[in-house]
């Protein structure tokens, strides 16, 4: 395979090593698990063969994911929104306008978050030996426990620099020197130790559950039975919570998809492909932000008619404004205040925030909330349960305050992004209580 490595430019200027292999019917993006580097793959014949095969039936593209690889290194690892605007960078460099994705391990929940918020650029969703979230809860008995994954970093801080937990990555490969000798370079120079640990942080705290739900295309989970790092009630949580999703588990230990009997999972992933249904997306993952002017009714009687047209529509131009530059879509207009929203919740914090202090400045307070769910598209408008929810939100906020719910709260993990608790509130028309926080 000899086509070369090119660069795809992300939405702040990143740039994302990729390879784009064989001439299939169907484009199909591979999203890589742990580490990844997009010219050592084909050192090892068995992740050599799993990829020529996957060639075999579709225009195959593959990248590094920022601060892996020969993708640019910035020092942290990448939060869940730039990882989906790094995806979408690169679809659109390899011109791929609405392929298939498989995403293997770590790289399932972006995939995952990506096909629930984007069903319109996605075919057909492939998930192999992942999780919607990593770690064991009260509300989540599948997870892994806090204590075995204490373990698995342990392994990352004491034996990085040579072929870290092969007994759990590949156990069929244990003693085999020439595959421990690639993997111990995979991993080295796909990122450093620091970075390796910085991962293993950041996965304890993805959580993208609430998204399973919305996800509106085809979707095959595949899990080996014996999977020493991810258990197969993972694999089955996310079937269970995937509409239609269609779930097959497989003999074997290894985690890795390339080892065991990798011509199955290849026989499963290739029939489920070709023969996808395409169909227009219904219904979409979005983050939902609803802003309102506080006190506008005795704003409005204080200013007379014609004062208050004219701080309308600087309000507007301001929120318009803000929107354009946060990558916000308006939905409507409700006299006093806006409904809009966003591919991405910090972007949509960030938002609300930038608005709150422009529209300070011209002496208007406002209040905003947000939250993340499953919204119904219908034309230009949208409906359903997360639209209530961001309506009720932004109701209970304060003067000048930015509050989102847990949801949103789960999904900006990473982004440098405050919050203060405000308690457990029952919201009208949602089933049970919610917890809410304030944008510090």
């Amino acid at each position: 395979m000899d086509d070369p490595t090119r660069y795809a430019i992300s939405e702040d200027g990143v740039s994302i090593a990729y390879q784009v292999h064989g001439e299939g019917p169907l484009d199909l993006v591979f999203v890589p698990g742990f580490v990844s580097h997009v010219e050592l793959v084909w050192e090892d014949p068995a992740l050599a063969r799993f990829l020529r095969r996957l060639a075999s039936f579709s225009r195959l593209i593959f990248f590094d994911k920022r601060g892996q690889g020969l993708s640019d290194r910035l020092g942290r690892p990448p939060t869940l929104e730039e990882s989906m605007d790094d995806l979408r960078a690169v679809m659109d460099a390899a011109g791929a306008e609405r392929p298939a994705i498989l995403g293997i391990s770590e790289g399932g929940p972006m995939s995952i978050l990506f096909a629930a918020t984007y069903p319109e650029r996605v075919a057909a969703l492939v998930l192999y030996g992942t999780f919607a979230r990593m770690l064991r809860s009260e509300d989540f008995p599948a997870g892994v426990s806090p204590e075995r994954y204490e373990g698995w970093a342990g392994l990352v801080r004491s034996e990085w620099g040579g072929p870290v937990a092969v007994e759990l990555w590949a156990p069929e490969e244990v003693g085999n020197p020439e595959f421990e000798r690639w993997w111990a370079r995979l991993l080295r120079q796909g990122t450093s130790p620091a970075g390796a640990l910085e991962l293993m942080e950041l996965y304890r705290e993805i959580d993208v559950r609430p998204a399973l739900p919305a996800i509106d295309v085809p979707t095959l989970v595949l899990h080996r039975a014996g999977d020493k790092l991810i258990p197969p009630r993972q694999a089955e949580h996310l079937a269970a919570h995937i509409p239609d999703a269609r779930y097959v588990e497989l003999p074997g230990e290894s985690h890795l998809p390339t080892g065991g009997d990798q011509e199955q999972l290849l026989d499963e992933v290739e029939e489920f492909l070709v023969g996808s249904r395409v169909s227009e997306p219904e219904r979409a993952l979005a983050t939902v932000l609803f802003t309102d002017i506080v006190g506008s009714t005795e704003t409005a009687a204080r200013l007379g008619d014609r004062r208050w047209r004219d701080l309308i529509e600087r309000h507007d131009a301001t929120v318009r404004r803000e929107l354009t530059v946060h990558r916000g879509h308006e939905v409507k207009t409700m006299g006093d205040g806006f409904l809009a929203t966003f591919d991405g919740p910090a972007r949509a914090i960030r938002c609300a925030c930038a608005i709150r202090e422009g529209l300070g400045q011209i002496g208007v307070e406002v209040r905003a909330g947000i939250h993340t769910g499953e919204v119904d598209l219908i034309g230009s408008d949208i409906a359903g349960m997360a639209v209530n929810i961001g309506a009720r939100v932004g109701a209970i906020a304060d003067s000048g305050e930015v509050l989102v719910s847990s949801t949103v709260r789960e999904l900006v993990v990473g982004s440098g992004i405050e919050f203060e608790e405000r308690g457990t509130h029952e919201l009208k028309g949602a089933p049970g209580d919610w917890r809410l926080y304030a944008v510090r």
